[in-house]
């Protein structure tokens, strides 16, 4: 004879599996406040979704001067900057996508992004874009993830 109770308790122990992680939005100073209506980051269980930054200046919110060089570089330090507000460094990012409004300006984008990444850098994805917001040459998004390091 089936023991009625036992779909039951099959049941609810899928549903303890599949309750899903708390979600945290993640805001600092240290890096220019969102332009739209977006969080600077949010966290789900160990794994930080970063919005893509530009090369803004936290304390101005305007573009930095410089070029897309210049624009990089800020665009990495607002992006360390959440980072950091998250617990996390460059060294937890595990995927990157960067925009650039110039294909042309690829190489340049890539030789200081080498940097910031010098061993076991993030998988990534770089696209040309028809238009970035504030007319900003670059933006660059992120994923990280605590791990056991």
């Amino acid at each position: 004879m089936r023991n009625p109770a036992v779909p039951c308790v099959l049941l609810a122990a899928l549903a303890a599996c599949t309750t899903l992680p708390d979600r945290e939005a993640i805001s600092t100073a240290a890096a220019p406040a969102a332009i739209g209506p977006y969080a600077q980051a949010v966290r789900v269980g160990q794994t930080v979704y970063l919005s893509g930054q530009l090369g803004l200046d936290p304390a101005t919110g305007k573009l930095v001067a410089g070029g897309v060089e210049a624009e990089t570089r800020q665009a990495l330090a607002n992006c360390r900057a959440i980072l950091a507000a998250a617990e996390l460094t460059l060294a937890d990012v595990v995927q990157a996508q960067v925009f650039l409004a110039d294909m042309g300006d690829y190489q340049a984008v890539n030789a200081i992004y080498a940097e910031h990444f010098p061993a076991a850098p993030p998988a990534r994805a770089a696209v040309q874009v028809a238009r970035l917001p504030r007319d900003g040459r670059v933006e660059i998004l992120l994923t990280a993830m605590r791990t056991g390091r």
